[in-house]
């Protein structure tokens, strides 16, 4: 997805350069300078300056067509904002939220704008390929996002008082069409919308609009005259044109279908001056207070107290309100109050006193000049004040904090705004004077994040030193770490071992994070994250020791089997340690193969005291005499570390058992027999049906009933993760209750190192009724790919608190309650089409869970599904597919096996298992 960006011009020739952005997808121009455009005409010139730029010979509707892109308008002057004019609004750094995880220290307004507008863009429908969005706001939806409705314009606007109301745009509807724009009004009177709730509603518009091809086909028409571009306005021009009854009369725009939508738990923050900085991020800041939520015991003076980037040598008191500084040294001679912004001073020894509201902004110029800019946290720079040379330059640092002194402490700005002979003054005498509006065209935005990375990497040290009172480990530590490696910023002192086990977890892994970026050993730190994550899993149930008995007569036979799971929904969310930190919901399914569960388990005494171990379908057979070799489990791809450590977690282990034994022979002839246990995995290893999870659980499941253990469903669920944890081959639960648990089911959890699921049945109807069960096929690939590289890769993302992945895996638990609702309504099609958004999810976490073979077989069957999905990780194994219809899946079929990737590939018959696990006796 591309992005477009309207820049001041100074920033468009840097921007890639200080924001590290790819020039692939980032594209940057501003608009014609002396040449007003309009939000509307200004579009038209962003696209037609990208398509000079990146087309590749095709014509400008099929480069229009071909990709999705958002146009962020952020060229404006930043008058009412002095300290980010120079390098633009939408690079305002933002400090990270208090009760967010996975933030970056340095992000910025446009860090915190995409994300929701690349989800609103994958939700659109085929021909809404441009977005156009404003680059002075932070807009937040706290709910799941609906689908984006298939229409040529899709505006968002919030329910908002009409005193607020009447200085935006709003949406006017019919209260009979609620969705229906009737007309759009431009900075209504507060008399005219409380005129207007008699009988129609009116949504506030927030800046989000969605167009189709056709309707920026005709934005570019009505923004051109001949091949200029002419000054023409998206809100009050075209879109007072849409509508059933629009306020400009033109019939071709009237013509366009347009659909307007409150944003679901939407939230507004304006960008636009000094003090909305600080409130909205007050507010911002303040969107939780339940401090359950608030992951580090903060000590600021006062919540409007914001310090980033920066080092502050006096102390900041509660009366320091409504303080913002940023980019700055503060030294030991300055004296603050209240109502204060200062930004971009430089190392200094100055004594400076800033009254209340009187505001700094020291700004490079050149290759080693600044130039001083005080204000007031009002100002606005109207009129001719823009243009006024009342700055002066320097390259002196002595020089420089003797001028700011005397400009703070005669109210120099204020003085300017009614007189602006007052830069004359002798103390400015011989220095070059600028302009607010020279500033930002001049200034060295290079040397201006320079200096903030300079201050950073103080910080940085200072955060990880006093991290139980910063955010350090709830920030994106994978950032951080890639920001110590190359700052080359000396490691924090190791932190104790009584802080929380999910802090020593986020910090084993962040040191091997900054290890391995170094080219250090880096693998004995990210081997303690594990341990310690396994120890938190582990150790409650660990703590409870067994004492197995013989309950079987001995000719009996104890047997256990199960059915194999498809995850529909939510699949990554149940893994450690994302659900301990946010919980996770998932869907799946339990299913027989060819009529019958796949997995099964004998238990059976024998004569001799020893353990014997058998798999029918590897052939392999093991006799175990001691503890030490029934111990010796954690060897991945060994036939026999499942049952190993299932009988060690029933209690055949010295640490395991309630009563101690000089040997495994003394502790088998005292439960009064040997054990033969015989695995049977009627499918193919590598399946992606969670079969490795499920065996373990049947085996367990056989074990408690042949060692009178009693363990229910869920217990043996919650000892399934402990004995995958025990073979380091890690992973969540959702395989084990899906196989264990009958049917179609939602389980979710809460944080917490307690991972119990709650269980909800769903309705089976659109599984089992003929007309949609021929819908539902399983198909083997042939293709088979080993999970623990695919989990330790993604495993460690979620150490790191990556937050592009966590974004994704919270996307993964909403998207789920959407697939609940759809199979609640028995809405077959609409499930249908969750599954392939799952797929497409799927995809975002793990690129190489669609290897190209997998993705040969899927583009011929593509336009007869609703949606289709490799199930667990994905990479090869089994293929869930959706039909359209029944027809559909006989088209399927006959495409599939005409053209088999290999000798292995074969439709298989899919059921919903009605039982679940189930173990009985002979």
């Amino acid at each position: 997805m591309k992005k477009l960006l309207s820049l001041p011009p100074n920033l468009v020739a840097s921007f890639h350069e200080i924001t590290g952005f790819s020039p692939e997808e980032y594209f940057c121009t501003n608009d014609p300078v002396g040449h007003k455009l309009g939000s509307g005409g200004g579009t038209t010139w962003l696209l037609e300056e990208c398509y000079r730029a990146w087309n590749k010979g095709e014509s400008f509707g099929e480069w229009l067509h071909g990709d999705r892109r958002i146009l962020l308008h952020a060229g404006g002057q930043s008058r009412r904002l002095p300290s980010y004019a120079p390098s633009g609004k939408i690079l305002t750094p933002v400090p990270v939220f208090r009760w967010e995880r996975g933030q970056r220290l340095s992000q910025t307004l446009l860090d915190l704008q995409l994300p929701l507008y690349e989800r609103l863009m994958n939700l659109a429908p085929k021909g809404i390929n441009t977005m156009i969005v404003s680059g002075d706001v932070y807009i937040r939806a706290a709910e799941q996002l609906p689908p984006v409705p298939d229409a040529d314009v899709v505006c968002y606007g919030l329910w908002l008082d009409s005193s607020v109301a009447t200085d935006h745009g709003v949406f006017v509807s019919d209260r009979r069409t609620p969705s229906v724009l009737k007309c759009m009004l431009q900075k209504p009177s507060v008399q005219t919308l409380n005129d207007l709730l008699q009988d129609h509603f009116y949504l506030t518009d927030i800046g989000v609009w969605l167009l189709s091809d056709r309707a920026v086909e005709l934005l570019m028409k009505r923004s051109k005259r001949g091949n200029d571009i002419v000054e023409y306005d998206l809100y009050s021009e075209f879109g007072c044109a849409l509508g059933t009854d629009p306020q400009i009369a033109d019939d071709e725009l009237r013509s366009l279908r347009v659909e307007i939508l409150p944003l679901p738990g939407g939230e507004f923050y304006h960008y636009g001056t000094s003090r909305e900085m600080i409130s909205s991020t007050l507010a911002v800041q303040n969107i939780v207070n339940d401090q359950r939520e608030i992951m580090h015991r903060g000590r600021k003076p006062h919540p409007s107290i914001f310090i980033q980037n920066a080092l502050t040598d006096i102390e900041i008191t509660p009366g320091n309100t409504n303080m913002w500084i940023e980019n700055s040294h503060v030294g030991k001679g300055w004296t603050v109050s209240h109502d204060n912004v200062i930004t971009g001073v430089p190392r200094n020894d100055w004594d400076i006193s800033l009254a209340p509201g009187q505001c700094v902004d020291i700004v490079p110029v050149g290759d080693v000049s600044f130039v001083i800019r005080t204000y007031n946290i009002g100002s606005k720079f109207a009129g001719s004040m823009q243009q006024a040379r009342i700055f002066p330059v320097t390259d002196d640092l002595s020089d420089m904090g003797r001028m700011l002194s005397w400009m703070l402490s005669t109210d120099y700005v204020t003085r300017c705004e009614t007189d602006t002979e007052a830069s004359f003054a002798a103390e400015l005498a011989g220095h070059r004077m600028m302009s607010a509006e020279e500033i930002s065209n001049e200034a060295n935005l290079v040397r201006l994040v320079a200096q903030r990375r300079d201050f950073r990497k103080t910080n940085w040290a200072a955060l990880a030193r006093n991290h139980e009172h910063s955010v350090f480990y709830q920030l994106d530590l994978d950032d951080a770490a890639r920001s110590f490696a190359s700052a080359g910023i000396e490691m924090p002192r190791p932190i104790g071992n009584d802080l929380p086990l999910l802090t020593r977890i986020h910090d084993a892994m962040f040191r091997s994070e900054v290890c391995r970026l170094k080219g250090g050993e880096w693998q004995t730190d990210e081997q303690r994250a594990f341990s310690l994550l396994r120890e938190g899993l582990t150790a409650s149930v660990l703590a409870e020791k067994q004492q197995p008995r013989m309950s079987v007569y001995s000719d009996q036979i104890v047997w256990g089997r199960s059915p194999v799971r498809i995850d529909i929904a939510g699949g990554w969310t149940d893994t450690p340690p994302f659900c301990l930190m946010e919980g996770g919901n998932v869907i799946n399914l339990a299913i027989e193969l060819n009529g019958q569960p796949p997995l099964q388990t004998y238990v059976r005494p024998c004569r001799e005291p020893h353990i014997v171990c058998r798999s029918i379908d590897l052939g392999a057979v093991e006799v175990i005499d001691t503890y030490g070799q029934l111990a010796d489990f954690s060897h991945v791809g060994s036939p026999f570390s499942i049952p190993k450590a299932a009988l060690v977690l029933a209690g055949f282990q010295p640490g395991f058992s309630t009563v101690r034994y000089p040997s495994l022979r003394a502790q088998l002839e005292d439960f009064g027999c040997g054990i033969e246990l015989t695995l049977l995995s009627a499918i193919p290893a590598g399946s992606g049906l969670g079969t490795s999870s499920i065996l373990a659980a049947t085996v367990l499941g056989a074990v408690s009933d042949f060692c009178s253990l009693a363990w229910d469903k869920n217990e043996i669920g919650r000892r399934t993760l402990v004995l995958e944890q025990m073979l380091t081959t890690g992973g969540g639960w959702q395989d084990q209750f899906g196989g264990v648990l009958h049917g179609v089911k939602l389980l979710q959890t809460q944080r917490g190192f307690s991972q119990n699921p709650l269980v909800r049945w769903l309705p089976d109807d659109i599984y089992t009724q003929p007309e949609y069960a021929q819908c539902h096929l399983l198909y083997y690939t042939g293709i088979t790919r080993t999970a623990k590289n695919i989990l330790s890769e993604i495993v460690r993302r979620m150490f790191l608190n990556n937050g592009a992945q966590l974004r994704l895996q919270r996307e993964m638990k909403a998207h789920t309650m959407d697939m609940y609702e759809a199979i609640q309504r028995h809405d077959f099609n609409q499930a249908g089409r969750l599954v392939g958004k799952s797929w497409m999810q799927n995809q975002a976490i793990d690129a190489g869970t669609n290897p190209p073979a997998v993705r040969a077989m899927t583009d011929l069957i593509d336009d007869l599904c609703l949606g289709y999905k490799l199930p667990g990780a994905g990479g090869g194994g089994y293929l869930y597919m959706v039909a359209k219809d029944p027809e559909a899946a006989a088209r399927i079929k006959q495409t599939l096996n005409a053209n088999r990737p290999n000798s292995n590939a074969r439709f298989v018959d899919m059921s919903l298992s009605r039982k679940g696990m189930q173990v009985s006796r002979s």
